[in-house]
């Protein structure tokens, strides 16, 4: 068991809002995965809660990404201002440079995703 987190591309179409895509068409693929980096998630738990996310535990729940977000997300990594976590399940405090580089490769992709007509979410497992 452990914190796992990923990030998907989702065509315009099946966009419902900010918390939810229809996939019942499977219209979701993978664009990033990490295992237990939870500076990263509670980045995106925050950004969950300043879009109006309500649900108590930020658990299996899917948050929109626009182009303006990522731009904020990749200021606070350049900052180091991605602060872990604390979760039962979430692993090392420490945040590693592949994490970094990671997050970073997905920012490019998740861009070009968006300006291709996707939309791009972030959901988590834990």
């Amino acid at each position: 068991m452990g914190l796992d987190m990923y990030a998907y591309r989702v065509k315009k179409e099946h966009v419902v809002n900010d918390f939810e895509f229809n996939s019942d068409q499977d219209p979701a693929y993978d664009i990033a995965y990490w295992r237990k980096f939870n500076a990263l998630h509670g980045w995106m738990e925050r950004l969950y809660r300043a879009k109006g996310g309500t649900k108590e535990s930020f658990n299996c729940v899917p948050v929109r990404l626009e182009l303006t977000d990522l731009d904020q997300l990749q200021r606070a990594i350049g900052e180091n201002k991605l602060e872990p976590t604390q979760g039962f399940f979430f692993g090392s405090q420490e945040i590693y440079p592949e994490d970094i580089a990671s997050a970073m490769k997905f920012i490019f992709e998740a861009r070009a995703a968006i300006k291709e007509g996707d939309a791009v979410y972030y959901d988590s497992w834990w």
